[in-house]
C-alpha cells in the first residue's frame, strides 16, 4: 500500500491536521514582528499612503488601480482603532499610523494563500496529498511571505485571480447550477485586474485552456469524418486501427479531472462568466475611487494610467533591481526591500542617518526572494511538463485521441503558466522579480503534482526522490528564513546567504 493510500485510509484526519498547521505557521511568520522597521518599506511608500489619501479625502493619482488601495485602508482603519501595534507609530503615510496597522491585513491574506493553493489543487484530481503538498510549497515560498508583511498589492493580486481559477475548476466539477461558481469565477478575475492589470493573466489561462479544449474537439471530429470518408473506399476485407495509445502521463488510478468537461461550457455562457462579469466588476471597483476624485474620469484614468507605464524605462539607472522576464526563471535579480547595518542585534533599526559603510557587525536584511531551491525544481518542473506535452500532441495526444486526466492537468498548469509568464515578454519597462508570482504557483504546483505522483510510485527511486525534493524545500526555507523577516545576522552569516552577487 502507498504512502497516500495509507494516509487515506487512516482514521486519524491527516489532512486537516496538515493543513491546519501549515495555516497556523504561516499566520505565525507573518505576524511575529510584524511591526518591525518602524518606516515604510519599499512600496509602501506608495500603498499605504494612498490608502491612508481616502481615509483622509485627499485627492491623488494612482498608478495602478484602487482596488489593493481600498483594502489597505480598510486594514489600517481597523487597525487604528485596536490596542494591537500601537507601540511603533509614525506620519509617514500622511496620518499618524502604526505600522501594524497597515500591514496586519496583507499578513493575513498572506496566511490563506497556501490553503487557497491546496484548495486548487484538490479541485484538479480530488486528491488530499497533492492538496496538501501544494499548499506545503506555497507556505515556503519566501517571495510570498515578504510580499504579505508589507503593506504591498501582489498577495492580493494573486489570492484574487486563485480564487477565479478555483471557482471555474468547482464550476466544471459540476453538472447543474454551474452558473453561480462561473459568475464568482468572472468576478473574482475581474477584481484582480482591478489591482493590477496584470491580474487579468489569470483571466487569460482560462481563454486558453478552453480554447485548446475545443480546438482539440474540433480536430477529433474533422479526423473522425476523414475516417469515415476513408472506410468508404476501403474492400470490405480491410479494416481500419483506431488509436488507443495512452498517454505516459496517464494517471494508472483512473482520476477523473473537471477540465474534461470544459467543452460543456458553450461560447455565450463563457462571454457571459469571463468577459462581461469581469468586466462589470472592474468597472464598479472603481466606482469609490471616482467619487472621492472625480477627476480624470473612469476612461481617462485607465488612458492616464497606461502612458504612466509606458514612459518608465528599464536598466540600472531606472531601477537598481530591474529584471528581464526569463531571469525569473532561475530567481537571478531578486529585491532588497530593505537593507541597514547596525553595531548589535538589539539595536534600534531603522536609524537616522544610517550608519557609515563597513562601521555595522549585523545585517539587517528584507529580501523579496523566492524559495531558491523550490523556485528551481519548480522551474525544471513546469519546463518538463511543457517538453512532455509538446511530444504527446506532436505523436497525436489530443487530437487523435482523447486527453487522458493526467494530461489534462498537465496541459493546465502549463498553459496557466506560460499565460502568466509570456505577456512580460513583450514588456519594455522596467520589470521586477515579484511579476512572477502568479506564473510561480502553476509551476510550483507542477513540481507538488510531480512529488505526489512519485510518492505513489512503486519506484523506491522515486519515492526517495520525492522525500528528498520536500525535505530540502523546508531546509531551504528555514536557512533563508532570516533575509525573508528582515532579522539581525552577522554580516558573515549574511553573506553565507548571498550565493551570487546578482542577488545583492
Amino acid at each position: 500500500m502507498t504512502w497516500s493510500k495509507k494516509l487515506s485510509h487512516s482514521s486519524i484526519p491527516w489532512f486537516g491536521i496538515g493543513m491546519s498547521v501549515i495555516f497556523l505557521c504561516s499566520l505565525a511568520l507573518r505576524f511575529w514582528g510584524l511591526g518591525r522597521f518602524n518606516t515604510l518599506v519599499f512600496d509602501e511608500v506608495y500603498y499605504a499612503k494612498f490608502a491612508n489619501n481616502y481615509l483622509t479625502g485627499t485627492h491623488f493619482f494612482n498608478a495602478h488601480p484602487p482596488l489593493s488601495q481600498y483594502i489597505i485602508a480598510i486594514g489600517m482603519w481597523i487597525g487604528s482603532h485596536l490596542p494591537i501595534g500601537q507601540d511603533n507609530l509614525n506620519g509617514l503615510t500622511g496620518s499618524l499610523r502604526s505600522t501594524w496597522s497597515y500591514r496586519w491585513l496583507n499578513a493575513l491574506t498572506g496566511s490563506v494563500i497556501p490553503l487557497v493553493v491546496g484548495a486548487l489543487a484538490y479541485a484538479l484530481n480530488r486528491r488530499k496529498s497533492f492538496a496538501l503538498i501544494a499548499a506545503l510549497f506555497a507556505a515556503t515560498d519566501g517571495l510570498f511571505l515578504v510580499e504579505s508583511r508589507y503593506a504591498l498589492n501582489n498577495v492580493y493580486l494573486v489570492i484574487l485571480g486563485l480564487l477565479g481559477q478555483l471557482f471555474f475548476l468547482k464550476a466544471l466539477g459540476q453538472n447543474q447550477r454551474r452558473w453561480p461558481n462561473l459568475a464568482l469565477s468572472g468576478m473574482f478575475f475581474g477584481a484582480s485586474a482591478c489591482i493590477k492589470w496584470n491580474g487579468l493573466w489569470f483571466l487569460l489561462g482560462v481563454y486558453m485552456i478552453w480554447v485548446a479544449a475545443w480546438v482539440m474537439q474540433w480536430l477529433r471530429w474533422l479526423l473522425k469524418r476523414a475516417r469515415e470518408r476513408s472506410k468508404k473506399f476501403l474492400p470490405p476485407h480491410v479494416g481500419f486501427r483506431e488509436d488507443t495509445e495512452v498517454s505516459p502521463l496517464q494517471d494508472s488510478e483512473g482520476v477523473r479531472t473537471p477540465l474534461q468537461n470544459l467543452t460543456q461550457l458553450k461560447l455565450v455562457q463563457f462571454v457571459g462568466n469571463f468577459a462581461i462579469i469581469p468586466v462589470l466588476t472592474y468597472s464598479l471597483l472603481w466606482i469609490p475611487h471616482l467619487q472621492m476624485n472625480p477627476e480624470p474620469g473612469f476612461w481617462q484614468a485607465q488612458h492616464d494610467i497606461l502612458t504612466f507605464h509606458e514612459k518608465i524605462g528599464d536598466g540600472p539607472k531606472v531601477h537598481p533591481y530591474c529584471s528581464r522576464w526569463f531571469s525569473w526563471l532561475l530567481m537571478w535579480r531578486p529585491v532588497a526591500y530593505f537593507y541597514q547595518t547596525a553595531r548589535t542585534p538589539n539595536e534600534q533599526v531603522p536609524a537616522y542617518p544610517p550608519l557609515p559603510a563597513g562601521a555595522g557587525k549585523y545585517v539587517f536584511d528584507v529580501h523579496a526572494i523566492g524559495n531558491p531551491f523550490l523556485w528551481w525544481l519548480s522551474t525544471a518542473a513546469i519546463v518538463w511538463l511543457l517538453w512532455r506535452l509538446a511530444q504527446r500532441f506532436i505523436q497525436g495526444d489530443g487530437w487523435k485521441f482523447s486527453l487522458t486526466s493526467s494530461t489534462w492537468i498537465a496541459l493546465y498548469l502549463v498553459l496557466g503558466w506560460l499565460a502568466n509568464l509570456l505577456p512580460w515578454t513583450k514588456v519594455t519597462r522596467c520589470i521586477f522579480l515579484y511579476h512572477y508570482m502568479g506564473a510561480s504557483v502553476f509551476s510550483g504546483l507542477a513540481l507538488a503534482w510531480l512529488v505526489d505522483r512519485w510518492l505513489r510510485s512503486d519506484q523506491t527511486q522515486y519515492k526517495s526522490a520525492s522525500v528528498t525534493i520536500l525535505l530540502v524545500v523546508v531546509a531551504a526555507f528555514v536557512f533563508w528564513l532570516p533575509i525573508y523577516l528582515g532579522l539581525p545576522l552577522p554580516i558573515p552569516h549574511y553573506q553565507l546567504r548571498m550565493w551570487f552577487r546578482s542577488w545583492i
